[in-house]
């Protein structure tokens, strides 16, 4: 004779935690808001800017800060010329 197992003990009790967890993951990962859904700013969505998923042009930051720079300079420059110019004529 073989002895069932009867219905419920261990392993119920292991797969209705797991269900428990997954359902708050679940709702901790929901938005509880439209502000939180990206609406007002979300830091969800503004960290996808940041990643590899997002698209759109991808510069590194040192170029950027060289093209900044660079255009500074230029209107300094451009007002510089336009100063030495004016006085010449």
């Amino acid at each position: 004779m073989s002895t069932a197992t009867p219905p419920g003990g261990q392993r119920m009790l292991q797969k209705r935690r797991q269900a428990q967890n997954a359902k708050e993951k679940q709702l901790k990962q929901t938005p509880a808001s439209t502000r939180q859904a990206g609406h007002g700013g979300s830091s969800n969505s503004i960290l996808k800017v940041y990643t590899d998923e997002a698209n759109g042009l991808r510069v590194d930051p040192l170029v950027v800060l060289f093209l900044a720079v660079g255009f500074i300079f230029s209107v300094v420059a451009l007002h510089v010329v336009a100063k030495v110019t004016g006085k010449i004529f």
